[in-house]
């Protein structure tokens, strides 16, 4: 099933009305990605553009754009205070972009600035070691912790308060570890921590399962102990138990989709939401997807405006755990 798509050009040619005052949300499309080309927020963006033209939904390719920093913070605030009410224009967003939104590093905007208009998929956090480490499970992390922290060091792609500490800090306390006294070495990103992790520098990296297992693909002696989700993945990790089979319930689903401006019409996000839910729901979508790196996670409208708010607490309450800052 398709949305039935109108030529509001011609509507406008025939004189009946200005094309900019009759542009269909579906109509010359734009997909801002809040980074430089590349990485995951282009990834999603290039998952919405492929589904979306396959399905039929949109008739034109849905153009790409680049809008880099604070992962997210500008093209938060450029659409919010700049370009609030453009219908055909949506916004990738991650679960690290809500984490910073938490800690309020996108300025003076909150989560209820912008219409959350989908969650696409999504990826986990995972409990990564060299393949020749003596740790063989969480169990054997925890009680090398316990004996002497000093010698258990925690590498990820990001500084204090990131994303990928907070997996490292959650990891931690779960085996009875301060936070605070972790020893922890930020890098640039996941392909340097897991260059230190095989050389022995680091000797646990809190990463993402879906960067461990195409790192394994591509060679890596690495071993994923756990993944941070409420049940096993699918794919080559479908083997690699969660942290809560192995008695921490330490969850951290790294959500991938869209959002809007706040001044779009109900009538216009509905069509958008609607395109999403139906070819979410398609075989091809799910095959799109997983070629990716991205494991099924499906939300949109009402259910993913609860989400979101629920995983904004979540993420307040973590920061304040921590000792970090949080928005107000």
């Amino acid at each position: 099933m398709r949305l039935h798509h109108v030529s509001w050009a011609a509507v406008a040619c025939a004189g009946l009305v200005s094309l900019s005052a009759m542009a269909g949300p579906l109509d010359k499309t734009e997909c801002i990605a809040p980074a430089k080309p590349g990485g995951g927020f282009d990834l999603t963006c290039k998952l919405a553009q492929s589904v979306l033209m396959e399905g039929k939904y949109i008739a034109d390719p849905m153009r790409v754009s680049y809008m880099p920093g604070g992962i997210g913070a500008v093209a938060y605030n450029a659409i919010v205070a700049q370009r609030p009410g453009e219908n055909n224009t949506i916004v990738a967003y991650s679960g690290g972009s809500l984490l910073n939104l938490a800690q309020g590093k996108f300025g003076r905007y909150s989560e209820n600035d912008v219409r959350w208009l989908a969650a696409v998929g999504s990826d986990f956090g995972a409990v990564i070691v060299a393949e020749n480490s003596p740790i063989k499970s969480i169990k054997d992390l925890v009680a090398a912790i316990k004996a002497d922290p000093s010698k258990v060091v925690f590498g990820a792609g990001g500084s204090v308060g990131s994303q990928d500490w907070m997996k490292a800090a959650l990891t931690a306390r779960a085996a009875g570890l301060d936070p605070k006294a972790m020893r922890f070495v930020a890098f640039e990103g996941g392909g340097e921590a897991i260059t230190a992790l095989q050389g022995g520098h680091v000797q646990v990296y809190s990463g993402d399962a879906s960067e461990a297992e195409e790192q394994i693909k591509a060679g890596a002696k690495i071993r994923v102990l756990a993944i941070l989700a409420d049940k096993r993945v699918d794919g080559s990790l479908a083997s690699v138990p969660t942290m809560k089979e192995q008695g921490y319930d330490v969850q951290w689903p790294i959500i991938r989709g869209f959002y809007m401006g706040p001044k779009v019409s109900d009538a216009d996000f509905k069509v958008w939401s609607d395109a999403f839910s139906k070819v979410m729901a398609t075989p091809a979508y799910d095959k799109l997807r997983a070629q990716r790196g991205l494991f099924k996670f499906s939300l949109t409208g009402k259910e993913l405006d609860t989400f979101i708010k629920e995983r904004m607490g979540a993420y307040r309450q973590l920061a304040k755990d921590f000792n970090l800052k949080v928005a107000q």
